[in-house]
């Protein structure tokens, strides 16, 4: 069996395959430099839990690294439909954090608007929006 690389040749290809890489370098950040990437994310470890850090290497950088490595390395719209419930229900639990969680600020307002983006751009391939 031969392995060829699947370069994108539509622009909904294009679109679809912008959100697998922008979720493969989220990954590469949490896996490479997660004390910046729990910085980013306003999150805190305490001295007394070291573990913690592997939490950002391990779980949340699994996640993003393989969803993203997997409809690049794939490029199947099953795929990118995958990715972009993944990114659509993150969205969606941001809204109930901010509804249910006094969580209305700039910072949720900007990422929410950036996982949105990218459900829209999986999303509009794997359903055929976009060709």
């Amino acid at each position: 069996m031969e392995f060829a690389f699947p370069w994108p040749v539509s622009q909904g290809e294009w679109l679809a395959w912008s959100a697998a890489a922008v979720t493969l370098v989220f990954g590469l950040l949490m896996l490479f430099a997660p004390g910046l990437t729990l910085k980013a994310l306003r999150l805190q470890t305490i001295p007394e839990h070291p573990e913690a850090v592997s939490e950002a290497r391990a779980t949340m950088s699994g996640f993003y690294l393989g969803s993203g490595l997997a409809c690049i390395l794939l490029a199947q719209p099953l795929l990118y439909l995958s990715l972009g419930l993944c990114w659509g229900l993150t969205a969606f639990g941001r809204i109930i954090s901010m509804l249910s969680d006094d969580g209305n600020t700039i910072y949720n307002w900007l990422w929410l608007v950036i996982e949105i983006a990218l459900a829209g751009l999986a999303l509009s391939f794997a359903v055929g929006f976009i060709a």
